[in-house]
């Protein structure tokens, strides 16, 4: 982790003053890459220490009968709403459900990366960049943020993975 900041911060230095780039370029550059990077070693972390957390999930997905679409769209959204970003839930949502899914036949890996996608958006909040970037380019105050932002990620959200549902059930 401290190579990737440390990697963050040499792009924001050479963007600045080597590349010519803005600083809210470069900022944005390093931030996205700080986030992929981070969303990437907390999936490592957890397949390292084999904290059995995809193990759980494994059995509550056969005890529950759920789809691996349902599953991924869960699991991501737990993590958006835990972590507040979309890229960590994401990422990490794909590292723990696809070992369950390679042990599967007939999912549709299309439909589950995008039902992964959507849970990653869902319930968007203040631990979120998007959030931020939403509330001070619109002038909006937290509530309103709230009100707006939060509602129409996590409606979104729902209307994606309704609609991955109802394609799953025609394919």
């Amino acid at each position: 982790m401290l190579l990737i900041t440390l990697l963050s911060i040499v792009i924001v230095i050479l963007g600045v003053a080597w590349w010519k780039w803005h600083v809210f370029i470069s900022l944005t550059v390093a931030g996205l890459f700080l986030a992929v990077m981070s969303g990437l070693s907390l999936d490592s972390i957890v397949k390292a220490y084999e904290t059995g957390v995809g193990t759980a999930i494994a059995g509550m997905s056969e005890s529950a009968a759920l789809s691996p679409i349902v599953l991924s769209f869960m699991v991501a959204g737990l993590i958006r709403i835990a972590t507040g970003s979309a890229t960590v839930a994401l990422t990490t949502a794909a590292g723990i459900v696809a070992p369950i899914v390679e042990q599967m036949s007939g999912v549709n890996l299309e439909l589950l990366v995008i039902a992964t996608g959507a849970g990653s958006l869902m319930f968007s909040h203040v631990n979120d960049a998007g959030f931020w970037l939403v509330k001070e380019y619109l002038g909006l105050s937290v509530k309103e943020t709230f009100k707006t932002w939060t509602v129409l990620e996590t409606l979104l959200s729902f209307i994606v993975f309704g609609t991955v549902l109802l394609v799953d059930m025609v394919i």
